[in-house]
């Protein structure tokens, strides 16, 4: 249960954990606490010592190029082609119908053949296969109706047949309308069975077959749930990620480009997807492309993708992975359950202009240091690159060090330039915190500030005073003072980001707790009170 606080005395109650034994004597200190005054950064700073002990998350990603692709699709064929006994072509096109998921396939295959063949588009046991006469030599091709030899027909796994040139044609045709090719069905009108990979290899050009391959290696990756590629311009590297216990989606491709693997946006920790999202259509609200998308696309209840309607038809689908079946109009899901959605319903909040400039005022307040802390990330990261450069050199030559002496300046630009993101997050956080929560705010806003500080001590360490050693002649004891206190700097601003990172990752629950805690104790010793009453009136 969550409680409302208003003021300093509440937060500070919320810290407050009474020692005695005796029930009687912890409800009078409970009781007295209310009166007390108490220092609300020492109570914030108390909630700390549940962090420290929080291990950091572990990542679980793997990286995959081109070649690691098409080795990982080989692979799945080949043992799933094993496992069933089919052909690869076969074992392939069943593969891509589920999304390359093998154990689906192995549970679906093994309870009914059959139904998994038709829906595949597999000749089942019953269907009876086209075949030619022995005493043919030559035969009319159904499409251009010209004669040819036999040696020039190729056919499905169905049987009909149909010279190459026409084979060709269609190929080439369907190869170029897009992705759909992959599931490419004999050219016999009444005939559901699909070509498969080995006839398109076989009949189609270079170039289309590299283009077919092409799609077979994004089916892999788009059609799964646990693969994405990387959002970076012109990277062709895709991300596996396999979920663990922490939701941390933070992953680092082999371009060098960060991001969430959830939302393929730059990475965002400790603030979840959602809230990234709603910030970004926020700032971006009065962009034209944001006002095309919202009166022509609307998102999928399920998944959020964007959605353009394209078609007449109010039933609407999404694309794969998702495939979640929705009504256009109400976004409700589509079933036996879903009725009309013609009703009009009126909620009658209104907005007064008091509170629309407050909010205004707000958002500003959210907005510019959430914008102010990009910029500085943008310019630390070009000072890092300068630093990795030119001035770890110049340092070392001025001083005559060894380069990796000077390793402790990276890192502690580093450290700079993840917590500007981090704390560039933060505000978004924030502006997102409900208003009433009182006591979770004022401990979010010590962690920020002390974090903040922290990090502003940092990057003025190393932006000024590091210049001196690069424009003006130091001494040994000058740099051996700058190494120090540029280390302890480093060290104590990584502790703090680590505590607020956790406890936003945590919904700063560490506030809840205490008062739990407190809530039970004061309904213990009213029992322990009521008992005692009832005893004294028995005696």
């Amino acid at each position: 249960m969550r409680l409302d606080n208003s003021d300093e005395d509440n937060f500070a109650e919320l810290i407050y954990i009474s020692s005695d034994d005796e029930l009687d004597t912890e409800k009078d200190a409970i009781e007295s606490d209310d009166e007390a005054e108490f220092d609300s950064n020492n109570a914030a700073a108390g909630l700390l010592d549940d962090l420290e002990t929080v291990p950091p998350p572990e990542l679980s990603y793997s990286v995959l190029t081109e070649s690691d692709i098409r080795r990982r699709i080989d692979d799945d064929i080949n043992q799933l082609s094993a496992v069933l006994c089919l052909p690869k072509s076969d074992t392939t096109l069943i593969l891509r119908h589920f999304d390359w998921d093998a154990s689906k396939v192995e549970d679906s295959w093994f309870a009914d053949e059959s139904e998994i063949r038709r829906q595949v588009g597999l000749p089942v046991a019953t269907q009876q296969v086209t075949s030619l006469r022995p005493d043919h030599r030559t035969l009319t091709c159904s499409i251009c109706f010209e004669s040819h030899r036999l040696s020039s027909f190729s056919s499905a796994p169905c049987g009909h047949q149909f010279c190459r040139w026409c084979w060709r044609n269609y190929i080439a045709a369907s190869v170029n309308d897009g992705p759909s090719s992959l599931k490419l069905k004999c050219p016999e009108p009444s005939c559901k069975v699909l070509a498969g990979d080995d006839l398109i290899k076989k009949i189609a050009d270079e170039k289309v077959r590299t283009k077919y391959s092409n799609f077979a290696l994004r089916s892999f990756v788009e059609n799964s749930r646990r693969r994405k590629w990387c959002p970076a311009p012109n990277c062709q590297h895709a991300v596996e990620f396999t979920p663990s216990g922490d939701l941390n989606y933070d992953v680092s491709c082999l371009c060098s480009h960060s991001f969430c693997w959830n939302c393929t946006e730059d990475k965002h920790r400790p603030v979840d997807c959602e809230t990234v999202k709603n910030w970004s259509l926020k700032n971006a609200s009065e962009s034209q492309n944001e006002m095309w998308k919202k009166v022509n696309t609307k998102p999928c209840p399920k998944c959020g993708r964007a959605i353009e309607k394209n078609k007449g038809c109010m039933h609407m689908t999404c694309a794969a992975p998702c495939r979640h079946h929705f009504c256009w109009v109400c976004l409700g899901p589509l079933g036996v359950s879903h009725t009309s959605c013609n009703g009009y319903n009126d909620d009658g909040s209104k907005d007064g202009l008091q509170s629309l400039r407050a909010e205004v005022k707000r958002y500003q307040h959210y907005y510019e240091r959430w914008a102010e802390n990009e910029k500085s990330r943008q310019i630390a990261v070009n000072d890092l690159k300068n630093v990795r450069t030119n001035v770890v050199s110049e340092i070392a030559g001025a001083l005559g060090l060894n380069v990796s002496q000077l390793d402790f300046l990276i890192e502690a630009w580093e450290q700079i330039v993840e917590c500007r993101r981090v704390l560039k997050w933060t505000y978004a956080y924030g502006y997102y915190l409900p208003v009433g929560e009182a006591a979770k705010k004022q401990f979010f806003e010590y962690l920020q500030g002390q974090a903040e500080t922290c990090l502003e001590r940092l990057h003025d360490c190393a932006e000024k005073e590091m210049r001196k050693f690069v424009l003006e002649e130091s001494c040994m004891h000058e740099y051996v003072a700058f190494q120090k206190k540029l280390n302890e700097l480093t060290k104590l601003s990584k502790t703090y980001f680590e505590n607020l990172v956790r406890a936003l990752e945590n919904r700063l629950s560490e506030v809840e707790a205490p008062i739990e805690g407190k809530r039970r104790k004061m309904e213990n010793c009213d029992k322990t009170s009521m008992n005692k009453k009832r005893q004294r009136k028995v005696g």
